[in-house]
């Protein structure tokens, strides 16, 4: 596996990036830890510009973004403005809007999906899709609502941000959804599942129950570039501390 290859998302440590100074400081410390490049997510207010002299300041990288669906449909000029600063070519929606994950819903969501990425594809950009578990359930038709999703997508216009966590919380196969979106899948968020005093929980990679050598083989085959850690809620323990310990995981099991 190539090295460079491991990403903190910066929604783990939303908490601590509310304002630009505290945006500078949890950056210097995900770069003490060891990573150089970082998926920007759920930071609070900050000029592009500012925000790529911290990263560069820090030594690192913005390979990703997260976006939302109004700056796909009523904002993309600025979006597309925003990821040039940043000097980059990976954005991804967090989620379908609620009112939209219906049978009714989904073929206007994937409509507006495909022509965002149009939009950014003719300025050198890729537009992704953030599963949760909600996309494992079946439609009236018996199949789930992620394989029409993919479909009514096309593959060189949305990229796949499969979610390890969720894809199993849905009853899914991590490593076998994977597989399924080879080639349309240069990144994808890891983090674990474990049990906690009886009670199902979002764990640092490799301190959990998924199975990641499947995991990271079927990466490697699919052809994924970028592995974002993230995680959502880390069950009393410091979110920075958290990273710290996917990161050295993941190098442990052969990434960097």
């Amino acid at each position: 596996m190539a090295t460079k290859s491991v990403a903190a998302q910066m929604f783990t440590i939303r908490d601590f990036c509310k304002t630009p100074p505290d945006i500078a400081a949890s950056c210097r410390k995900l770069s003490r830890i060891g990573y150089s490049l970082v998926q920007v997510s759920a930071v609070g207010p900050i000029e592009a510009g500012e925000l790529k002299k911290i990263l560069d300041d820090n030594a690192l990288h913005c390979v990703a973004t997260h976006t939302h669906w109004k700056a796909l449909t009523e904002g993309i000029d600025g979006l597309i403005e925003e990821l040039k600063t940043l000097q980059c070519g990976l954005t991804a929606i967090g989620g379908m809007p609620v009112d939209m994950r219906t049978p009714e819903g989904l073929k206007p969501f994937a409509e507006g999906m495909n022509k965002a990425a149009r939009a950014l594809k003719a300025e050198g950009i890729e537009l992704g899709y953030h599963n949760h578990s909600f996309e494992f359930e079946p439609l009236s038709d018996g199949r789930l609502l992620m394989d029409h999703l993919m479909e009514l997508t096309a593959a060189g216009n949305m990229w796949a941000e499969i979610d390890t966590y969720w894809v199993q919380h849905g009853g899914g196969d991590p490593a076998a959804w994977i597989r399924k979106v080879a080639g349309r899948a240069p990144l994808i968020h890891l983090k674990d599942m474990g049990i906690l005093q009886g009670q199902q929980v979002m764990r640092e990679v490799g301190e959990g129950n998924l199975n990641w050598p499947a995991i990271l083989d079927a990466a490697r085959a699919a052809g994924v570039k970028y592995f974002a850690v993230e995680q959502d809620r880390c069950n009393g323990l410091d979110p920075f501390d958290c990273l710290a310990t996917s990161y050295n995981n993941l190098r442990a099991m052969g990434l960097e």
